[in-house]
């Protein structure tokens, strides 16, 4: 499957996750205790890789699978991490709406590319991070309210929490995006076994987390897997499978891709979830907006496209570089 495909598919699950959320809730609140849907998206990333894997080892009996526990434990850290992204992912939406929600996951570029500076040491080119402080402006660009609304006691149009918790969001998820990028990078076993061993530890940590909230109130509703599917309909069964699928396309990039594209794709993902929005929500996109957007977007061009696409090159240093392809064609010739 080309990194492209992948990348389009990533794009309409991110659109519809935010939906598919809002529309799950009830009175700005949820039914059913949104702790159980991420251990349940877990629960489906592991039964779907361990399908995966069984039918690669039935077709290749050397698929390759490191057991050692040295290699094994690393996986627990990205599964913490997204066990608490989920969570902060489910308050932020009780506090902005769908759009602003993915104008805010944009801010994963910015952390991204510090963490890769940090992290994996890669460089960044002045326009690239020329790319990352526009998009950081077209993002907040696109939540400051006009004075002609109703009320202007507030520069932003949602409160302070949605802001800390979408932050946090995005921290989280390029931290746990380098990291996984990282452990799927670092050795050439299978995609499959090394999915298996990231959802095990997802599910372990996420089924720990709904036994501390069971202690937590005295087991005053029950245990967990008595209420697991408790104030569940087929929205909160289709945010489920998005989650899941989403994480598994995920991984499939950070085996044979990387970040940047992961994070291009989901930021794709913001007009076709504003486009959506207006159709489902009513909502009224303001100019600000529209203008963060196309900031956002100008902003992602800087960062993909190529120098030569952005800048004049010199006549000087275009002829040199006339100058050496021609010297290579006849280097090559001559041998």
């Amino acid at each position: 499957m080309q990194w492209y495909v992948v990348a389009s598919l990533l794009t309409i699950l991110t659109s519809s996750q935010g939906i598919l959320t809002t529309l799950s809730q009830s009175n700005g609140g949820y039914n059913y205790d949104y702790a159980t849907v991420p251990f349940l998206a877990e629960v489906f990333k592991l039964a779907v890789s361990t399908v995966l894997l069984w039918r690669e080892c039935k077709a290749s009996p050397s698929t390759r699978m490191t057991t050692e526990w040295k290699s094994v434990r690393l996986y627990l850290i990205p599964s913490v991490i997204y066990l608490i992204h989920n969570n902060v992912q489910f308050a932020t939406l009780t506090y902005v709406d769908t759009s602003t929600y993915q104008i805010m996951g944009n801010l994963k570029i910015v952390t991204t590319g510090i963490l890769f500076r940090l992290f994996l040491k890669r460089k960044l080119s002045n326009l690239q991070w020329m790319a990352i402080i526009l998009l950081a402006v077209g993002t907040t660009t696109s939540q400051v309210k006009g004075c002609g609304e109703a009320s202007c006691d507030s520069l932003f149009s949602a409160p302070i929490q949605g802001y800390m918790l979408g932050i946090l969001s995005a921290c989280l998820s390029a931290l746990a995006g380098v990291y996984t990028e990282f452990l799927m990078k670092k050795n050439s076993d299978s995609l499959y076994w090394q999915n298996v061993q990231l959802y095990t530890c997802g599910a372990v940590f996420n089924m720990a987390r709904l036994l501390l909230d069971d202690f937590g109130s005295g087991f005053e509703k029950g245990p967990w897997w008595q209420r697991l599917l408790d104030g569940y309909s087929i929205t909160t069964w289709m945010v489920v499978l998005n989650l899941g699928s989403t994480g598994l396309l995920v991984s499939w990039l950070m085996k044979y891709s990387d970040n940047i594209v992961k994070v291009y794709s989901t930021s794709m993902a913001m007009l076709l979830t504003m486009v959506l929005s207006i159709h489902l929500f009513h909502f009224k996109p303001t100019v600000q907006l529209f203008l963060g957007i196309i900031i956002c977007m100008m902003s992602l061009h800087m960062y993909f496209a190529p120098p030569s696409m952005l800048v004049d090159l010199p006549s000087t240093s275009k002829a040199a570089l006339d100058s050496l392809q021609e010297i290579s064609v006849d280097r090559r010739t001559d041998s």
